[in-house]
């Protein structure tokens, strides 16, 4: 007898809301890291300058990550940095070698994607610096590689102010997981566990495995705190 799987509801999802001074945290991390890093480029080359632009748009999709969900794998210091500047090299070669801005900036994002998971620095906001690129150097503009030190001087400001605003607010960037109070030989069997079940769905999930690993061990104490503090059943 077969087993249909259930078609997926494409009803929205149910809302995960930060608590209010978590979302507000990340609006003023975000306000402050673009004013900065606008602020910046227009120090360096001008805000009227023609040659050069002081910010890029995919600049504020980063300061998202960064700053809203600063322990995401994907919003580390060497994604931001390094997903951008490269995803950029990539749109830049595919426009030129390309010239047709549908062709140079669907390739683009495509070579992206698999450059950044060689590279392990995936960024979702790479993805819009290689269409961004590709487009602007196959289009009348003709961008070049000087155009690089936009999105590298623009990724480097926003880490450095999400470094000196995330640590100042009380939360760790570069992320470091929870440690522990104790490793036993459960909780090394349940890393392990855990390890084997997210190679087995081959998934890739925004978490990593030591964050995982600390919220399972951080929820089996708390269900073992209650179970201790219940009153017997022969008491209910």
């Amino acid at each position: 007898m077969s087993v249909t799987k259930p078609i997926p509801s494409l009803r929205f999802p149910a809302p995960h809301l930060p608590q209010h001074g978590t979302a507000w945290r990340g609006a003023i991390g975000g306000m402050l890291g673009i004013a900065i890093a606008g602020g910046i480029g227009v120090i360096l080359w001008g805000a009227t300058t023609a040659t050069l632009p002081w910010l890029v748009a995919p600049a504020g999709a980063s300061a998202v990550l960064i700053f809203a969900v600063p322990a995401s794998p994907l919003a580390q210091p060497w994604p931001l940095i390094g997903g951008n500047v490269l995803s950029a090299c990539v749109g830049l070669l595919c426009g030129h070698l390309i010239g047709m801005p549908l062709m140079a900036g669907s390739l683009a994002v495509g070579l992206a994607i698999a450059a950044m998971s060689v590279a392990r620095c995936m960024h979702p906001p790479g993805g819009a610096c290689a269409l961004l690129y590709a487009l602007a150097a196959s289009g009348p503009d003709k961008w070049n590689a000087l155009h690089l030190v936009t999105i590298f001087a623009n990724a480097v400001a926003l880490g450095g102010v999400a470094w000196l605003f995330n640590n100042a607010s009380g939360h760790s960037w570069p992320h470091r997981a929870p440690t522990p109070p104790s490793r036993s030989a459960h909780s090394a069997l349940a890393h392990q566990a855990l390890a084997a079940t997210l190679a087995e769905w081959d998934e890739m999930i925004d978490a990593d495995i030591a964050d995982l690993d600390a919220i399972f061990q951080a929820v089996e104490r708390r269900i073992r705190s209650i179970e201790q503090s219940a009153p017997p059943a022969s008491q209910i």
